[in-house]
């Protein structure tokens, strides 16, 4: 048989996996394996009115489409670029007078690309969405009668004149859809805003401890070929992390400590990329693995999540032998004493019932009594749980977003750095959470004052960075921004920390530096 090529990779038999992807050649630490457009894409309900339709940027004024009313642009141009995905569904939200939610819409437009195209838009397509597992049978009764109502709600959008569609295969789109839609981000990769489906990505299968990362690229197509060196064929699951002190950042008018954010591209593109990049060196005939789920959860929870969600039975090295799980469950180890097993279930009940009680106050906003839960937790953890512990992580992960937030710099690079510290010691060295914790951290030692660290902890980030996402992203050149930012201070705190440190406070307490030059 004659698996299908797509230069770099291709489709093999991959056992009890199924098919996947395997390389044809040698990849090297960074490089594009393959780049792909969305064969269809859609924006969240809950932000269809503040994000582009087309390309994905986050808009603080978007275009209406006058016609349905539902759809949101950058401007014209994105608009008129859209209309070809946007045709049908504009009219059918019209017919009905209300849009559907968002894995109806995105069916919608799966199954209208697919009548467009006889189900491949491209030669570079490895597979359709025919071809793809739905995992219905695999269902729980609860997915089921979901699933049966979303299949009810397509039918009663679908257009009266356009061709009908069986419930059965109506079904097959959403498992499919279920199984393998793509999380979408803004153009900065800190909120997710949509979800797409991406053919030949579905064909690349899971490892908890994975040689590639999925990125999407929402740069234009010139900018795109660049990123690839020319070669068009040569592209977890995407991390998103919320910026929690991009609000300082960007209201607290200083000059010092302000970075500028490249402006978005002028020139979107139709439809969205994704890239597949190579986190090490891969030799050729190797398969090529994602990770679908964060590798910071013990090995059985890890495959707890994946057997609900993806339906398959993990049994990647790092879960079969619990690689690291002794770390993320370790406890302090003092002149070779621990502390009792009583002691470490008390901690580690009361992190617990902490982590529950800070999402709560999060989620009213109380901020200060997250502060208050944050510091007693950390205060009980400090004597118990090790650098490691996920439980310590995950309060010292909040700690640091809270504390950047409520502009309490000191205490919020503390808690970054341990936290930084700790991951460290977990992920793969070139993971991309890792490499976003890293220049949170950065940035706020930099708010802090901490400028040597500061600019330390975002080198090292860029060079992460610069491997899962590349150098035309959006988040690689900001941060390539600020590193240069960094770099000038840290120049002028070593010529005179004095006269850094003066310049500094003035900035932030907008009065006129004092006199004094640096030589």
């Amino acid at each position: 048989m004659t698996l299908p090529k797509k230069d770099a990779v291709e489709v093999f038999a991959a056992g009890e996996k199924g098919r996947g992807l395997r390389t044809t050649k040698e990849m090297q630490t960074g490089e594009v394996v393959f780049a792909e457009a969305s064969f269809a894409a859609v924006v969240f309900d809950s932000l269809s009115m503040q994000v582009c339709h087309s390309c994905f940027r986050r808009q603080a004024n978007p275009h209406r489409c006058a016609q349905c009313k539902f759809a949101y642009y950058c401007d014209r141009t994105c608009q008129r670029a859209a209309w070809e995905e946007h045709k049908q569904e504009c009219a059918a939200i019209r017919q009905q007078g209300t849009a559907p939610n968002e894995n109806v819409r995105l069916a919608a437009r799966a199954i209208w690309r697919m009548q467009r195209h006889t189900g491949k838009v491209s030669d570079n397509q490895l597979t359709t969405l025919d071809l793809l597992q739905d995992h219905i049978s695999d269902m729980s009764p609860e997915d089921l009668k979901e699933l049966k109502g979303d299949v009810q709600k397509f039918l009663e959008y679908w257009p009266r004149d356009s061709k009908q569609i069986g419930a059965d295969y109506i079904s097959h789109i959403f498992g499919v859809i279920n199984c393998n839609g793509f999380t979408l981000s803004d153009q900065r990769g800190l909120q997710a805003v949509g979800v797409g489906l991406f053919p030949n990505l579905c064909l690349v299968n899971h490892d908890c401890w994975p040689n590639c990362t999925v990125i999407l690229n929402h740069g234009n197509q010139a900018a795109l070929d660049k990123a690839l060196h020319s070669q068009r064929s040569s592209i977890k699951m995407m991390h998103h992390v919320k910026f929690k002190s991009s609000r300082t950042l960007n209201d607290n008018g200083l000059t010092l400590l302000k970075w500028s954010p490249q402006p978005p591209d002028p020139s979107p593109i139709k439809h969205l990329w994704i890239e597949l990049r190579a986190l090490g060196k891969i030799p050729e005939g190797e398969e090529l693995t994602v990770s679908y789920v964060d590798f910071l959860n013990v090995s059985k929870d890890r495959q707890r999540l994946l057997k609900r969600q993806y339906y398959f039975d993990c049994k990647c090295e790092h879960c079969s032998k619990g690689i690291k799980d002794d770390l993320m469950m370790a406890v302090k180890d003092k002149d070779g004493k621990k502390p009792s097993a009583e002691l470490v279930k008390e901690v580690t009940d009361f992190s617990l019932q902490a982590l529950a009680k800070i999402e709560e106050a999060r989620t009213k906003g109380n901020f200060h009594e997250v502060v208050k839960i944050c510091h007693e937790c950390l205060e009980k953890q400090e004597p118990v749980l090790a650098d490691t512990h996920l439980y310590l992580l995950r309060v010292l992960r909040i700690a640091s977003e809270v504390f950047s937030y409520m502009q309490m710099f000191q205490e919020a690079a503390e808690s970054s750095r341990r936290m930084v510290e700790g991951y460290a010691k977990l992920y793969h060295p070139n993971n991309a959470q890792l490499g976003m914790a890293t220049m949170r951290a950065g940035v706020t030692h930099w708010h802090a004052g901490l400028i040597e660290v500061g600019h330390e902890l975002i080198c090292k980030a860029y060079g992460i960075l610069l491997i899962t996402h590349g150098p035309h992203h959006p988040i690689t050149k900001d941060l390539e921004t600020i590193r240069r930012q960094t770099e000038m201070e840290l120049r002028l705190f070593k010529q005179n920390e004095d006269v850094y440190h003066s310049m500094r406070e003035a900035v932030l307490s907008s009065k006129p530096v004092g006199g004094g030059k640096v030589h």
